[in-house]
Order: structure tokens, then C-alpha cells, then sequence
């Protein structure tokens, strides 16, 4: 197998897992309860479900597509360069991911 068909390979389970919370994303906008963001945690009441799933919805699928994007240099020649920048940017897209639940969907949807 080649350099090139590797680099396809990685990028390819990288998209898939962006797919993944594209795909979650997508169930968030058909759910009847709320869609929890942290792992094994309680959700708060909410005050408007449908719009709080809408919101995490568009989270999750804004998500999986950057998330998709920042595999893009997985693809290039310079293999090692490639991984770094993508693993730095999914760092910024996970702490932008928390700051913004936290700061935007949880501020504007917690039942008070």
C-alpha cells in the first residue's frame, strides 16, 4: 500500500467521524427529549425543547463538518505536518465547542 492510499485511509475514518456527529446532529432535530451535550450527565430543564434540540442540532452538525474539514491536511504529502495541524485545530474546535454551549445554547435555553 502506498504513501498516498494511507493518507485516503486516514482522512477517510476522520470523515467518517466527523459523519458521526453530522449523523447525531441530524437525530438531534427529531429527539422529543432534550439532547444532552456532557457525557453521562443529567440535562437541565429546559424552556423550549424543540428549539434547545434545534440549536444542538445545528451544534453538532457545524461540528461534524469542521471537524471533517480539519482532516483535509491528512491528505497532503508532508504526512507528519498534516496530523499536527489537524489535531491543534480540533483542540481550538473543541474548546470553541464547550465555550459556545456554554455561553450561548445553556445561557438561552436554561429553564430559570
Amino acid at each position: 500500500m502506498g504513501d498516498n492510499m494511507a493518507e485516503i485511509i486516514g482522512f477517510a475514518i476522520w470523515a467518517i467521524c466527523g459523519l458521526f456527529f453530522i449523523l447525531l446532529g441530524i437525530y438531534c432535530f427529531f429527539a422529543k427529549k432534550e439532547m444532552g451535550f456532557w457525557a453521562n450527565a443529567k440535562v437541565y430543564p429546559v424552556n423550549n425543547v424543540k428549539k434547545y434540540n434545534a440549536a444542538m442540532g445545528k451544534l453538532w452538525i457545524t461540528f461534524g463538518i469542521v471537524l471533517t474539514a480539519t482532516g483535509l491536511p491528512l491528505l497532503d504529502s508532508d504526512h507528519a505536518a498534516g496530523v499536527l495541524i489537524s489535531i491543534v485545530a480540533v483542540m481550538f474546535e473543541v474548546i470553541f465547542l464547550m465555550v459556545f454551549y456554554t455561553t450561548v445554547i445553556e445561557k438561552k435555553y436554561r429553564k430559570k
